[in-house]
């Protein structure tokens, strides 16, 4: 218990650091409007940061590997800090494309840094919990910060929320500074043994789901508020409850995606997920005029979205228990990679056909994630056949 405390204050900050994230989906019309790009420009800032965040995470972690934590996270939060700044002083879309590939990296760096540090200080046996706590944190930017974005956005302005995530980046340092203690870096894994896992079919086609999860779910996603504002016709206080909603049904989802693969078992649960999660993108672009059947809907999507997220953490970390650790360090980076592909093919789609078109070509890339899906299952099947057999031989 005597710790538990400076976890929470990790959670906190990483509520802070995932809204920065976010938010950009439900603002993104007002952000369009205010720098004068379209939707679609205005869409390639999660691109931006997406493929920021995927490529520059992985080799600063190995860079740092022996810094003291508490100093590296401080200085990913400095970082964060300047990315924040530039957000809200900049003249131009130039710029801000250089603000969100500062605050990917920034943001990266700590989420690694504060999960190691969160196992470090938990108390004997706890180190799940602790882990859970942080990414609690994370997920619930998600369900709050997004609507609690727009509506700040809607009364005043959005480079409000940035200066707001700055000044309280400030405060964090010093929380961090004076509660969290020095602990020593670790061996760093060069970049090329993390990347030695994809030689295996099974673990590159387990994380080719990830992939085509994300990207289909992002095709919609990053342009979800033009799409609830000028498709369905919601009202701006009904988009911050359906915002609102969706990110609830989020954390809903991602309980019972974990409880399913204890219960129902993985195969069952990641399938299941994605017929489910395809369907309902299917259904949006069908009703997707229709405010009293989208907004359940949109409920169900994101229900169905993340039920796959601790299904396929668990399955990955299945395949290589002894490195547990890189192959989520990996699945991490594809799915910020599908994320960048989904925003630009969503850019495309809504710029040459339209929004509504965004929720069909979202529902077949999730679609295509189950055929690596069937094929990566059936090779675990395979593989645990063989071992069985093996085993029996041997006897």
């Amino acid at each position: 218990m005597r710790n538990s405390w400076k976890i929470y204050i990790l959670a906190i900050v990483s509520f802070l650091v995932g809204t920065s994230e976010f938010v950009i989906s439900g603002i993104l019309d007002m952000l369009a409007s205010d720098i004068n790009v379209s939707i679609a420009a205005a869409g390639q800032l999660i691109t931006v940061y997406s493929l920021a965040y995927a490529i520059g995470t992985p080799i600063l972690i190995a860079l740092t590997a022996k810094v003291d934590r508490r100093k590296l996270m401080l200085s990913a939060l400095a970082l964060f800090f300047i990315g924040n700044l530039i957000t809200v002083i900049t003249t131009g879309y130039g710029m801000l494309l250089g603000a969100r590939v500062i605050l990917a990296i920034g943001t990266g760096v700590f989420m690694v840094v504060a999960l190691t540090v969160a196992a470090k200080i938990a108390n004997p046996g706890k180190q799940g919990g602790a882990i859970a706590t942080v990414l609690l944190g994370f997920n619930l930017s998600l369900i709050l910060g997004v609507p609690l974005g727009r509506i700040i956005a809607g009364a005043h302005d959005w480079k409000i929320i940035f200066t707001g995530i700055g000044l309280l980046t400030l405060i964090a340092m010093l929380v961090i500074l004076l509660s969290i203690p020095k602990s020593e870096g670790e061996a760093p894994v060069p970049i090329r043994e993390q990347l030695a896992l994809l030689k295996s079919p099974r673990i590159t086609v387990g994380l080719s789901i990830s992939f085509f999860w994300i990207l289909g779910y992002t095709i919609l996603y990053t342009y979800i508020t033009p799409f609830l504002l000028d498709v369905t016709g919601m009202s701006e206080r009904m988009v911050s409850i359906g915002l609102f909603a969706f990110g609830l049904a989020s954390l809903i989802g991602s309980q019972v995606g974990g409880y399913g693969a204890d219960k129902w078992g993985i195969p069952r649960t990641m399938i299941g997920a994605l017929l489910l999660h395809s369907g309902i993108l299917f259904l949006l672009a069908a009703f997707a005029h229709s405010s009293m059947v989208v907004l359940p809907l949109l409920m169900l999507w994101s229900f169905s979205a993340w039920l796959s997220g601790p299904v396929q953490m668990g399955y990955l970390m299945g395949m290589a228990p002894q490195a547990s650790g890189i192959i989520l360090s990996l699945n991490n980076s594809i799915v910020q990679l599908g994320m960048a592909v989904g925003a630009v093919i969503g850019g495309v789609v809504v710029e040459g056909l339209s929004l509504t078109a965004a929720g069909w070509i979202g529902g077949i890339g999730v679609a295509l994630a189950l055929i690596p899906a069937i094929i990566s299952l059936s090779m675990s099947r395979r593989s645990a056949l063989a071992e069985l057999t093996l085993s029996v031989t041997d006897k």
